[in-house]
């Protein structure tokens, strides 16, 4: 090792030994200033990049007619020192770039000097958004803005589901720069920050200890903490002191630690188990390892009583910014580059008498042109910073971290940057404080703070809310339903929430007069979380977020039932809508026709005979099957599937029927909203309810609405009916109406909904974070057999009122509901007599071929004879009269077929002379 190090810096100093031999003496000199704290860490790196960026430039390119002559200074740390040693460089050295300075405070005086002397001012380590181009235009920054980061820091509380966090941050411009921008985008994540804690700079250990013990009191535990790598390493040590890296928390570092997390000492790290982080990534290559290692000799030559340090991000941005500044210096060229003086004296300090740069227009416009790649990656500058690229997120471990995930802009979080795999939108496994592997819920109820502050009014339906005083104690009790549904939800929930209710009141019986201020206390931070029957509307959720409904929602009616059966005549036709009787009717008979049509061509004596005793039979053959009377096999399977299609359709005509003569005694007087408002008629909602505005809507005149405060007036109204001052119907939300029809079950029932609503929910403040542990409990309760005993124990059973869900009446069949049938009817006889027709044609024309063939085949056989003597000769007498005695038979044979096909071919003429033309055959 000893060896290869000693190597090492014999090629460092052939290589430093090359690069000052090929300096020309004629290389024209172009001065830089260069303002780093080099008391710190990252001043101590970028001094050892620039140095090694100077020497590997002209060592590529040893043809180069300019030269960078650099002029480090050290800051000190100090605001003040750092423009003091600008104003030195641009006073007395005339430099025309300047790097630096470290820190975003000292960037933006700096900055300015650089635009009154048209110097461009080029920093790889001020990150503060607050140092804009718009009113610094000579300010570069070769690194990226912090801004950057905060959409990588919302995917990730995004993709956790927390919903507050608290930002921790240095106050300095670098800390708060990037606030605003970290507040919005978490609010595009619906995420909250209910507090900012902010550390000031010289901030002390027991300064820190007070703020992080507030902290502890809250009930957010994420943390982001932006601040420098001194503070932050004294911040994270006191945190693991007071028991904050502990299971439960979550805390995010920013860049501005992260990219120096190998640089901490080793306790520090220990302090920062459990913590994520982001920093900038850099893909790894062959001429990055060999730069590190070149690197690292040359740190401990220029620092040989400070530790080993590994290269990070700044000393690469260090390292690309030196050849930025060399590659523009050569292009632009230092020829007539001169400094207007005001004519002050060279050791004034006046920023009066500060010279202004002829060749920095032209310096800044070549830095900004000039792209190429880095050891640090693409290096951009159009847009005066770099551009954003990729991050990495970090978990800190043990002694040290491992990858868990990347962010970037196209694809946001992925667990790898192979471009082939499909991203997802989630990170590796995490190993959190305490070293927990469960994802930190966000929120804690602390143990010595004030309990959840409940907001509770009595409802205008009792069962539902009833607030009491007690007049001893002076506490608030509430019981109800809604009551009861919450307090077995709180009972779920994975953690122990203590609670009070508090009085909410308008009015003298403890009630309230709108819901819509009840809600807005939540908003205005009186309380904590509101309950009771309340709606979950659309206009609400401006100033409130809402659990999920714990009741059924709509807006239905609850109108009278009729309680008379319909005794008209013709109710036996109302089970089938009029196309269906229509359709029954018309296949009735094309079935009767096509069984009577495939029998006659099958010459079934019974179908013959007049007209009338033909429809007969047509009638028949729709009804019955008779064997006797059906002979051919294609009217059978006619009359089958028309008789299953009957079987179908005569019993659900009884079901119908039956159901019209039973259920119609419960038919409900009105079943569309939209029929009292043709009709004029009267309608009522409880007072002070949205409904009223609803009505409005849907087109009620104000003079037809009648507002009523209680189930009993409700009663009194529609008993009275609409024609006597009473109402036709109330319109009111489902909860209501199922109370309502349970205790007045008798003659009333619910039609509809007739509109959606959202049911019944709880208020909290936005963005609370236990409303998502709150709404998973609802649905814990409501979907067991708890919410069926809250029902019964406030509501009453709804089995005991059949009369309490929607009633409709018995729908009537239509031809629709039988389609399949028709189509199934319909294809079997049109196929069937399709068949027999072609059987029929087929048969007719074989027939006449029998007859043609008779008339020729005496001719034939007398040839075939003589052909058949000459050709044999010699056969004997015999058998020639044996041939001629089969022939005559032959003849005799056929002569009697045709014979009786006359005969048959009459007989039909005369059984049915209408069908003659069609029969004539005789053929079976």
């Amino acid at each position: 090792m000893e060896l290869q190090n000693v190597i090492m810096l014999l090629l460092l100093t052939i290589n430093l030994a090359v690069a000052q031999n090929t300096s020309r003496e004629e290389a024209q000199e172009l001065h830089v200033g260069v303002i780093l704290d080099l008391g710190s860490i990252v001043g101590k790196m970028a001094r050892t990049s620039v140095s090694l960026a100077m020497e590997d430039f002209y060592a590529v390119h040893r043809n180069y007619s300019t030269k960078l002559v650099l002029h480090i200074r050290d800051s000190m740390s100090d605001d003040v020192q750092a423009a003091s040693q600008a104003i030195d460089l641009l006073e007395n050295y005339n430099v025309e770039v300047i790097i630096g300075p470290q820190k975003s405070s000292q960037a933006i005086f700096i900055s300015k000097l650089g635009n009154k002397s048209h110097v461009p001012v080029i920093s790889f380590t001020a990150t503060s958004p607050s140092l804009s181009s718009k009113t610094l235009p000579y300010f570069v920054r070769a690194t990226i803005n912090d801004s950057a980061q905060v959409n990588c820091i919302a995917s990730m509380v995004k993709t956790y589901g927390w919903r507050e966090v608290v930002p921790i941050y240095e106050d300095t411009d670098y800390g708060r720069g990037i606030i605003p921008y970290l507040v919005d985008v978490l609010q595009e994540v619906d995420a909250r920050v209910p507090y900012q804690s902010v550390i000031p700079l010289s901030a002390t250990s027991e300064q820190i200890t007070l703020e992080l013990y507030k902290l502890m009191t809250m009930q957010t535990t994420v943390f982001v903490v932006h601040m420098s790598f001194t503070l932050a390493s004294l911040f994270f040590i006191k945190a693991r002191e007071v028991g904050m890296m502990n299971k439960g928390y979550a805390w995010i570092m920013t860049d501005g630690v992260t990219n120096l997390i190998d640089s901490l000492n080793p306790s520090v790290l220990e302090s920062l188990n459990g913590a994520i982080g982001v920093e900038f990534y850099v893909p790894k290559t062959k001429e990055l390892d060999d730069f590190a290692m070149r690197w690292n000799m040359r740190f401990q030559i220029d620092n040989p009583t400070d530790p080993p340090l590994k290269l990070n991000i700044f000393g690469l941005w260090g390292y690309d910014t030196i050849w930025a500044v060399a590659h523009a210096a050569a292009k632009v060229g230092i020829a007539n580059a001169t400094f207007q003086k005001p004519g002050a004296t060279r050791n004034s300090i006046s920023l009066e008498t500060l010279e202004t740069s002829s060749n920095g227009p032209k310096l800044l416009q070549a830095i900004l042109q000039n792209k190429f790649r880095g050891l640090s990656g693409n290096i951009d500058l159009s847009n005066r910073q770099l551009q954003i690229s990729t991050f990495r997120i970090i978990n800190v471990v043990g002694k040290g971290w491992r990858d868990i995930g990347f962010w970037t802009a196209q694809n946001e979080l992925s667990q790898h940057l192979n471009k082939t795999r499909q991203a997802t939108t989630h990170l590796n496994p995490v190993i959190w404080p305490g070293e927990s592997i469960e994802i930190p819920r966000g929120f804690k109820i602390p143990v010595s703070g004030k309990k959840l502050q409940v907001g509770v009014c009595t409802s205008g339906y009792p069962e539902f809310v009833k607030v009491e005083k007690d007049h001893i104690t002076g506490a608030t009790k509430a019981i109800g339903f809604s009551v009861d549904v919450f307090e077995e939800a709180v009972k779920r929930l994975p953690y122990a929430v203590p609670y009070e209710y508090v009085l909410f009141s308008t009015k003298d019986d403890g009630s309230a007069e709108d819901y819509n201020d009840f809600v807005y206390q939540v908003y205005l931070e009186k309380y904590d979380i509101v309950i009771g029957d309340i709606t979950i509307r659309y206009n609400r959720t401006f100033y409130a977020d809402f659990t999920l409904p714990y009741t059924e929602s709509g807006i239905a009616m609850v109108v009278p039932v009729r309680d008379s059966i319909n005794k008209n005549t013709w109710v036996f036709l109302k089970p089938l809508e009029p196309g269906m009787w229509f359709g029954s009717i018309v296949f009735f008979i094309y079935t009767g026709v096509v069984v009577l049509i495939l029998e006659f061509l099958g010459n079934n004596e019974n179908v013959r005979g007049p007209i009338p005793r033909q429809l007969g039979i047509m009638i028949f053959f729709s009804i019955f099957e008779e064997k006797e009377l059906v002979q051919r096999f294609l009217s059978r399977i006619v009359l089958i599937i028309w008789l299953v299609f009957l079987m179908v359709l005569t019993s659900s005509y009884t079901a119908s029927l039956t159901s019209m003569l039973t259920v119609q005694q419960l038919q409900p007087t009105v079943t569309d909203v939209h029929e009292l408002l043709k009709s004029g008629e009267y309608v009522g909602y409880h007072r002070g309810s949205y409904v009223k505005g609803l009505l409005e809507e849907l087109g009620f005149d104000r003079s037809k609405i009648k507002p009523y405060n209680s189930p009993e007036d409700f009663h009194n109204a529609l008993s009275r009916g609409s024609n006597n001052g009473g109402i036709a119907a109330l319109v009111h939300e489902v909860p209501y109406i199922k109370l309502f029809l349970a205790n007045h079950c008798k003659g009333y029932t619910m039609v509809g909904p007739i509109y959606k609503a959202a049911g019944f929910g709880y208020a909290l403040s936005k963005g609370n974070p236990l409303i998502g542990d709150i709404s998973k409990a609802i649905l814990n309760v409501t979907g067991g057999d708890t919410m069926i005993q809250i029902e019964k124990k406030w509501i009453g059973d709804r089995n005991n009122c059949q009369n309490l869900g929607p009633v409709t009446g018995s729908s009537r069949l239509t031809f629709a509901n039988f389609r399949g049938l028709f189509i199934l009817t319909g294809v079997a006889s049109t196929s069937s007599l399709l068949i027999a027709l072609i059987i029929y044609f087929y048969k007719k024309k074989q027939s006449i071929n029998i007859v043609l063939d008779n008339g020729n085949r005496p001719e034939e056989s007398g040839m075939n004879e003589e052909n058949s003597e000459a050709q044999e000769g010699n056969q004997g007498g015999d058998e020639q009269n044996t041939q001629q005695a089969g022939q005559e038979e032959s003849g005799l044979e056929e002569q009697t077929s045709l014979e009786v096909v006359s005969e048959t071919t009459d007989r039909q003429a005369l059984l049915c002379p209408t069908m003659g033309q069609l029969s004539f055959s005789g053929v079976k």
